[in-house]
C-alpha cells in the first residue's frame, strides 16, 4: 500500500512533459530521504567526500577577522590559492616569530 502512495506521489510532482511541478505548495516532511532513492554508488561517493576531512583534533590557528587594505588584499590573492597562509607567514616574518 505504502508503494501506491509513493507513485502517486510521484505522478503529482511530475507533468505532462515530465518536468518537476512546483514545489512550494507541498509538505517538505513528504519528500523522500536521498537515501532512499539514490544509488548506493553515489551514496558512497557522498560518504567518501564527508571523511575527507574532520574537524581537527588541536586547532593550530585561531579564526578571527581581520580588515586589511584592498591592495594588500589583491596582492596575496594574486598568488591564487593559500593567500591566507602567506599572510600568516609574512606577519609571522613581522613578529620575528618564523
Amino acid at each position: 500500500m505504502a508503494s501506491r502512495n509513493t507513485a502517486k506521489r510521484k505522478r503529482e510532482l511530475i507533468d505532462r512533459k515530465g518536468e518537476v511541478r512546483d514545489l512550494s505548495k507541498i509538505d517538505p516532511k513528504e519528500f523522500l530521504k536521498a537515501r532512499d532513492v539514490l544509488p548506493e554508488r553515489l551514496l558512497d561517493l557522498a560518504r567518501a567526500a564527508r571523511r575527507y576531512r574532520g574537524a581537527q583534533k588541536a586547532p593550530t590557528k585561531l579564526a578571527i577577522n581581520i580588515r586589511l587594505s584592498p591592495e594588500v588584499v589583491r596582492y596575496f590573492r594574486s598568488g591564487g590559492r593559500g593567500w591566507q597562509t602567506r599572510i600568516d607567514t609574512a606577519l609571522r616574518k613581522v613578529a620575528g616569530l618564523g
